[in-house]
């Protein structure tokens, strides 16, 4: 169906509250729970471990229940209302905690963790699985993957910049309650946002239910065969975990690197600046680049650049550790092949999705989608273990200066194992993924004609 600009802005919209939920969580929760609640480190990464073992199970059958839902809205739009509020509650309780201590902290802590992992699942699948049902075209879905995850990098950029400096004017010296109360902001954009995504966006399935056509529901087995049967399902998985593995460490120890490495948090806001706005360039700049580039040079580009900025980064830390321009550069680096890498896997999804639908039979876009879901928050999960594990292990004392060995692996978290990481993904993406070119035309062919045939059958 044709998108008016409109509702691909309403649809897009959501990606900004969606993601200043995602990025308050990301960026903040692992510091605020160390260095503000005063939970040990190790307990912090194995309770992100485990909320992700739950997730393993949770996710694909929360992409099962979308597909299998039938309303006069469609089926991705109700869940996204529904676990929009409900997240939104349980993200503002996750940092206005009441007064607690010993095991009843831990608990608390533990459950709405888990909670809020969740539930951002019961919006995050639908939302993503909506996009191959708004567009038709490659090019139109080259030009829409852009528009949420611009509006999602903006959300990002948000967060890094100004999300400290939030904190500390609304906590007006308190940091427990700045943080609450930037909780709280977050949580009412986040629910302005993903409501007017909920009321003018408009999908195939919203018509498929409209006019009351039958379609038939996917059963449990069928929807392990559409896991197992799709051999590009497995490379997509591989690079977007390796590709989230990278963003989820290195912005996870960002704040600890500034605070204890360089020993000026101030450049926090710098790096992040500069990293979402690179991120951004690269979004709007990603149908350029994939018109004149083959898809695996743009992937080679979006995989190495951010290794470049983040031993940047190592090295601007040594020599030059309060150079502001030197850090903005290798935020700069850093971010703008992940634009590159969020343009290229949105665009995947939709073709695995295409893909399966051709070698199955069925489209299944929400079980294909739970995956992204489920690899955004293991990716979180093993970030945060690895923090929480290597911190541990590297001797780090919350609110004091840091010892030699513990400087040096905040070093190795932050930019030597996301480095290597991101050729991993390049790798990974060589040596598996196949839906280009000819490949992909032969694709479109093959579901124009079945379109029409389903056209002619319904008439």
């Amino acid at each position: 169906m044709k998108q008016t600009m409109g509702r691909k802005l309403a649809f897009g919209v959501g990606g900004l509250g969606k993601d200043l939920c995602y990025a308050m969580i990301s960026t903040y929760l692992t510091i605020y729970l160390t260095d503000t609640v005063g939970l040990a480190p190790l307990f912090v990464g194995n309770l992100f471990l485990v909320a992700r073992v739950w997730d393993a199970v949770n996710d694909p059958i929360m992409g099962f229940i979308v597909d299998n839902t039938r309303t006069r809205w469609g089926k991705f739009r109700p869940w996204i209302g529904i676990g929009t509020i409900i997240n939104a509650v349980i993200l503002v309780l996750l940092f206005r905690g009441p007064d607690l201590s010993g095991f009843a902290q831990y608990a608390y802590y533990s459950v709405m963790y888990i909670l809020w992992g969740m539930t951002y699942t019961v919006l995050d699948i639908p939302y993503w699985s909506m996009l191959p049902s708004l567009s038709s075209t490659k090019e139109e879905r080259d030009s829409m993957s852009v528009i949420p995850r611009i509006f999602a990098s903006s959300a990002w950029l948000l967060i890094g910049a100004f999300g400290l400096a939030m904190i500390d004017l609304l906590g007006n010296g308190d940091e427990a309650r700045g943080y609450a109360n930037t909780a709280v902001l977050v949580a009412v954009i986040f629910v302005v946002t993903l409501m007017v995504t909920v009321i003018f966006s408009r999908d195939r399935s919203s018509l498929e239910s409209a006019s009351s056509k039958k379609s038939e529901r996917t059963s449990l087995k069928y929807a392990l065969h559409v896991i197992t049967g799709n051999d590009q399902l497995k490379v997509y998985i591989g690079v977007v975990l390796a590709y989230n593995l990278v963003v989820q460490l290195a912005g996870g120890m960002a704040l600890y690197y500034f605070k204890y490495v360089t020993m000026d948090d101030g450049l926090f806001p710098y790096f992040t600046t500069a990293a979402s706005l690179a991120e951004m360039g690269a979004l709007f700049l990603f149908p350029l680049f994939s018109r004149f580039m083959n898809k695996k040079t743009v992937f080679a580009l979006a995989s190495f650049t951010p290794a470049i900025g983040l031993l940047g980064l190592l090295g601007v830390g040594v020599v030059a550790p309060e150079n502001i321009p030197l850090t903005i550069v290798c935020g700069l680096f850093y971010k703008f092949g992940s634009g590159l890498t969020l343009g290229a896997t949105t665009v995947m999804l939709a073709d695995v999705i295409d893909y399966g639908e051709v070698t199955l039979g069925t489209r299944n876009e929400s079980i294909v989608a739970s995956f992204q879901t489920l690899l955004v928050k293991t990716a979180s999960a093993v970030a945060g273990w690895l923090i929480g594990v290597g911190l541990t292990i590297f001797g780090y004392v919350e609110n004091v200066p840091q010892t030699a060995e513990t400087i040096m692996g905040m070093r190795i978290l932050m930019g030597v194992v996301p480095s290597v990481i991101t050729v991993l993904a390049f790798v990974i993406y060589v040596g598996g993924y196949k839906l280009d070119g000819s490949v992909l035309e032969k694709i479109a062919s093959q579901l124009q004609a079945k379109r029409a045939a389903e056209t002619v059958q319904a008439e």
